[in-house]
């Protein structure tokens, strides 16, 4: 009986040490295998919303679903694929995220599609680590919060300088949601824009007074319907929230700070942008410009959401019942 016991409590911290050295070693954690990859780390709070993270292939995120239904489009094409230094690469799919300027920032591979370290936090948390980037000076690091009785996920990036020197860049989303959705950007009185918004055209050309019936001012609210004539829009959304209808039945609403006293880096300094695909729809908050010193970091929030909405079949939709969806 005493042997018994005593192998019954020797079993139990042995249990006890691997689970807490799991804690510091990712690669000891229950994974998941998502679209070909084997690392992926999945929160499911069991009222129908789930997230999975992946740092095979730059640290995306894979599902955010809710019922089953996924909110990001993630090309099948895709699956399993990996970055082999001096290899051509792709532009992966997911939920992705970068640092900006988008023109100007130096090529980072090793940030954008190389391999991340995953470790699970808790039952409802995960973070990615980027390895260290030199062509930028920064490491990137991604944590991930479900809500344990709500679709909230809360995502931050934070940026920390490993370099010698200060580094300025910002943060930059690029998640790339299922296609042909409408887009709804409230509006702040008082557009920086004068047709409220910024139409990217080839050749780096931005209109600021562009005109596309698929994008409808109503109210305090601008509206993408359908396809526009251009791909890539921008916005001055002051509000820091913007939403998306997907065609498959889901409302998914992203919410972000804005600094109206910080700088913004890009070409015409928004804060939100959009890119219009056949494949996909890029929903794309941008942060403020951040100049970082040697040791130092900066981080960046978003608060995603999703629920079910059904999709408007009528080609002129109620605008003013599809604003009431944000609140």
């Amino acid at each position: 009986m005493k042997r018994t016991a005593f192998s019954a409590i020797l079993g139990l911290s042995l249990l006890a040490a691997a689970s807490l050295a799991g804690e510091d070693n990712p690669n000891s954690q229950a994974l998941t295998e998502l679209y070909g990859y084997n690392d992926c780390v999945k929160l499911d709070n069991g009222k129908g919303c789930v997230a999975a993270v992946s740092g095979a292939c730059g640290g995306r995120i894979l599902e955010y679903s809710l019922n089953g239904v996924n909110a990001i489009y993630v090309n099948p094409a895709q699956n399993g694929w990996t970055y082999t230094p001096g290899k051509p690469s792709i532009d992966p799919s997911g939920g992705r995220m970068d640092i900006g300027p988008e023109h100007t920032i130096p090529r980072h591979l090793d940030l954008w599609a190389g391999r991340w370290q995953v470790q699970r936090l808790g039952p409802l948390s995960a973070r990615m680590s980027s390895m260290a980037d030199s062509a930028t000076g920064v490491q990137l690091v991604r944590d991930f919060v479900l809500d344990a009785n709500s679709t909230t996920l809360k995502v931050t990036q934070t940026i920390k300088n490993i370099s010698s020197k200060p580094v300025t860049w910002f943060h930059w989303s690029r998640t790339f949601a299922t296609p042909g959705g409408i887009c709804i950007v409230p509006l702040a009185p008082g557009s920086r824009f004068p047709g409220n918004y910024a139409s990217f055209e080839p050749s780096f050309r931005v209109s600021l007074s562009p005109s596309d019936e698929n994008v409808k001012l109503h109210g305090d609210t601008l509206f993408v319907t359908g396809q526009p004539k251009y791909a890539k829009l921008g916005f001055d959304c002051s509000t820091g929230q913007a939403g998306y209808i997907t065609r498959d039945g889901l409302l998914f609403i992203k919410q972000f700070p804005v600094y109206p006293d910080k700088p913004y880096g890009e070409l015409v300094a928004i804060n939100f942008s959009v890119c219009y695909q056949k494949t996909f729809c890029e929903i794309e908050p941008i942060g403020p410009q951040e100049t970082i010193q040697p040791g130092a970091e900066a981080s960046f929030t978003e608060t995603w959401s999703l629920a079910q909405c059904e999709f408007p079949k009528d080609p002129k939709p109620d605008f003013d019942q599809l604003r009431k969806l944000l609140k």
